[in-house]
């Protein structure tokens, strides 16, 4: 049975923050599953971002992605960041991810928008296989840069 997606809701918290954890894990930050938790009903109080789920039929939270609006001032439209994907290992090589990526291009254009962006590691290859199975297509026009202020 395929797993369900469904937009995070406060109950859901718990839940995601446990994901979010791990995806801040992942990407070598320590655990700090309060931090986590009060990051992600921040958000969801605030409508700040959107936030899909998978569960499986054990209603175990399986994988999330975190959605932020930005708007265009070229295109004087909205598009969306997919600042966030992950899937428990547990529950990778099933389809989670697609179908997550899925869900976010269906808010996408349910929501007008002209196109969704998304950045990850170079080294991140299954990501980036799975992105451009997807239609995504690498940018190699534009640089990426970065102001670091939180060291002073």
């Amino acid at each position: 049975m395929q797993p369900e997606i469904q937009r995070a809701e406060h109950a859901d918290v718990g839940g995601v923050a446990r994901l979010f954890d791990a995806y801040r894990m992942f990407y070598g930050q320590p655990s700090n599953l309060e931090l986590a938790r009060n990051f992600i009903a921040e958000r969801i109080r605030n409508d700040e971002s959107v936030i899909f789920y998978a569960r499986d039929t054990a209603e175990s939270y399986i994988g999330f992605t975190q959605l932020y609006p930005v708007f265009s001032s070229i295109s004087a439209h909205r598009s969306w960041i997919l600042n966030d994907l992950y899937v428990a290992e547990s529950a990778r090589d099933r389809g989670v991810g697609r179908m997550l990526m899925n869900r976010a291009r269906e808010h996408a254009i349910a929501t007008g928008a002209t196109g969704v962006s998304l950045e990850t590691a170079k080294t991140n290859a299954g990501a980036q296989r799975l992105y451009e199975s997807l239609g995504y297509a690498r940018d190699d026009e534009f640089y990426s840069y970065f102001l670091d202020l939180s060291e002073g």
